[in-house]
């Protein structure tokens, strides 16, 4: 399965034609996606292919020229209608402008054909609704893909799609990836810009960012989506990285026991860990010193206050509420509940833990963890109950993993870590300070080159 960089120097030289590609991509659609179900909304094979013989007439030059892209069902893009997983908004006429991140990827040249599957509302990290049904795993179709960029991560890891966008606010691009043996990574918070609706001042948990095959992919992606946005007050500039050399690798595993774990994952983790070492970086053991139960209830509480504020107009729309899936209602509800100082004693511990982050990137630079702490589980469940014996509390707590590196706005780039023993694919996150998304991305690519299992293929292809 060629990366993207090759089939576009291909299409650079000559040696591919857009519209060869465009056949090909659709040939392949056409085979894999009944089975999995990750592309919707897609563009008659007759339109794309004339969208690929513009771009063969064309002299433009763009990174992405070329290059066919299906969009998140999250985000606008024109031409395309925007279900969100919702029957709010699957009869909804098509989106009349792109959002910035699909303006960018149009600009460099990428050819949108059409949506990628999402869970209703992107809430919960399981890719279902009841627009489109469920995404399954390629590595097992009895299995879910996660979510919400499962629809994504399934289009790469078949060979659908070559490179696509996705968004993370709990996970959404790093649990998917680590579940399909592909790459995603959720940038620091205001790299990529989001739209310039409502609030763009307090809400600082969800952010845009790339899904790739290879980490040198990835930031190819990353590049044409981040810069600033002058509606945007929050702005994060993403340095180069310096030359490569060896880093500190802080495990924080389980988080000193807080986050219960179902058997092989942490073993399946360090083995990735291990390959890292075999590569001259040190990896530690690293003991967070600040309360996981503490972030977590900051966590929920900031989460729900803001997806509120995004659900309550949905609400009163005529059987608005009754449109609403359970998880939209419970962070609903919550969130409406809230006082400001509910919101603002949230708003404490999160600095709290920037505050003890930072102090742990004085001992090594980056910090490892899991991308998930279940194994992708069966694709007709809403959400997993319990985990190891232990019940689960909320419909997400099985993804509490990814919390504290969202909680802080932080890059977290979620990497291959292997297979479990029922030939299942996890994930690790390595995170990193604010601005450093492209040194973790280029930590990653020697690593992608030495281990064997990132060049699996899933038997759904």
């Amino acid at each position: 399965m060629k990366t993207a960089n090759q089939i576009l120097a291909n299409l650079r030289s000559g040696a591919l034609s857009a519209v060869d590609l465009m056949a090909e991509t659709y040939d392949q659609i056409a085979r894999v996606n009944p089975k999995v179900n990750a592309i919707t909304g897609l563009l008659d094979r007759d339109a794309a292919l004339d969208l690929a013989r513009q771009a063969d007439q064309s002299d433009a030059t763009g990174p992405l020229h070329g290059l066919p892209i299906a969009i998140k069902d999250l985000a606008n893009a024109e031409g395309f209608v925007t279900t969100r997983g919702s029957p709010l908004f699957a009869n909804d006429k098509p989106a009349p402008a792109d959002d910035i991140m699909v303006a960018r990827m149009r600009a460099a040249g990428a050819l949108v054909i059409g949506k990628t599957n999402a869970p209703e509302f992107g809430l919960g990290s399981h890719t279902t609704n009841p627009v489109f049904g469920p995404t399954r795993n390629p590595w097992d179709l009895s299995r879910t893909a996660g979510g919400s960029s499962g629809g994504a991560a399934v289009a790469l890891a078949t060979g659908m799609l070559a490179l696509a966008d996705g968004s993370d606010m709990m996970g959404s691009l790093r649990n998917p990836a680590g579940w399909t043996n592909t790459y995603g990574l959720r940038p620091s918070f205001g790299a990529v810009p989001s739209e310039p609706h409502a609030d763009s001042f307090l809400t600082q948990l969800a952010t845009n960012g790339p899904m790739a095959r290879t980490p040198e992919d990835l930031a190819m992606l990353l590049s044409v989506q981040a810069g600033d946005d002058p509606r945007q007050p929050h702005f994060t500039p993403l340095p180069k990285a310096d030359s490569p050399k060896p880093l500190r690798i802080g495990w924080l595993a389980d988080w000193d026991g807080a986050y219960q774990m179902e058997a092989g994952i942490l073993d399946t983790c360090s083995e990735a860990l291990a390959a890292f070492s075999a590569l001259g970086h040190a990896v530690v053991p690293l003991s967070a010193g600040f309360s996981a139960e503490a972030i977590w209830e900051s966590w929920i509480t900031l989460r729900s206050w803001q997806v509120s504020t995004l659900l309550a107009p949905l609400e009163a729309l005529p059987n608005g509420r009754t449109s609403l899936n359970r998880q939209a209602i419970w962070e609903l509800d919550r969130g409406k509940a809230m006082s400001a100082h509910e919101v603002h004693k949230a708003s404490v511990t999160r600095s709290q833990w920037y505050k003890q982050a930072a102090h742990l990137f004085e001992q090594v630079d980056v910090l490892a963890l899991p991308t998930a702490q279940v194994w992708p589980f069966d694709v007709t469940l809403d959400w997993p109950q319990e985990i190891a014996g232990t019940a689960l509390d909320t419909y997400h707590r099985w993804m509490e993993v990814v919390v504290p590196a969202s909680l802080l706005g932080l890059p977290a780039l979620a990497v291959p870590a292997g297979f479990g023993a029922a030939g299942l694919p996890i994930g690790l996150q390595l995170i990193g300070p604010r601005g450093s998304d492209f040194s973790l991305i280029q930590m990653a690519q020697p690593y992608h080159d030495a281990v064997d299992w990132t060049d699996r293929l899933p038997p759904a292809v």
